[in-house]
């Protein structure tokens, strides 16, 4: 049993910067964490990527060094440096994913139609910044502004601020007491998204 733990042990520090970024990473954005396996690969990936970059400060602080000496580099310092790049990674790869940078590039130039969001359902509800109306299960109609939403509409609730039902003549009755509803992704059977230029406008004249 010592023996396997110290030949895993190695393994494990190597692949720690991999695992940092990757907890960083999804720590920050709505993707769900894959398993275990997929994990470790990412960390693999995450882990190379890691140490091209430290290698990249590493020659480049080397070459200052012969101009203004301030150190000599250690493991403490590739240590350091590794644990510095793998969290700038995790950081960087979740804005990129969040603000959707890669793929609206990609989809610029006709290489792919996905974005970097987790589903279709996170993806809507995360570009329109508008009044929804949620249509539940058992017939009865909510509006709101949603101010949390789930990633995906098998799990998860919907959070709605300013909430208010429609009755069955499309009349908008407000819970003015409420500070929001939260609402089971399950109970929903589909969500009506306005523009937001004319949303409340919507809500309240038309008889849907």
């Amino acid at each position: 049993m010592d023996n396997l733990f110290s030949q895993a042990t190695p393994l494990l520090l190597f692949l720690l910067p991999g695992f940092l970024s990757a907890w960083i990473f999804y720590g920050l954005t709505a993707h769900p964490k894959p398993s275990q396996f997929e994990r470790t690969v990412e960390a693999l990936v995450f882990t190379f990527v890691v140490q091209g970059i430290t290698g990249v400060i590493k020659t480049g602080l080397v070459a200052a060094g012969s101009l203004i000496a301030v150190g000599v580099w250690t493991d403490e310092s590739q240590t350091v440096w590794s644990v510095l790049a793998a969290s700038a990674l995790g950081v960087g790869g979740a804005a990129a994913v969040n603000k959707d940078t890669f793929h609206s590039w990609l989809r610029r130039r006709g290489f792919t139609s996905r974005t970097s969001h987790p589903s279709e359902w996170f993806c809507v509800l995360d570009s329109n910044s508008a009044y929804v109306i949620l249509q539940l299960q058992d017939g009865r109609r909510l509006t709101g502004w949603p101010k949390e939403w789930p990633v995906n509409p098998s799990t998860g609730q919907f959070y709605m601020q300013q909430p208010a039902w429609i009755d069955e003549h499309g009349c908008v009755v407000d819970l003015a007491n409420l500070d929001g509803i939260i609402i089971h992704a399950t109970d929903v059977r589909w969500v009506e998204v306005f523009p937001k230029e004319n949303a409340e406008h919507d809500i309240s004249t038309q008889g849907i």
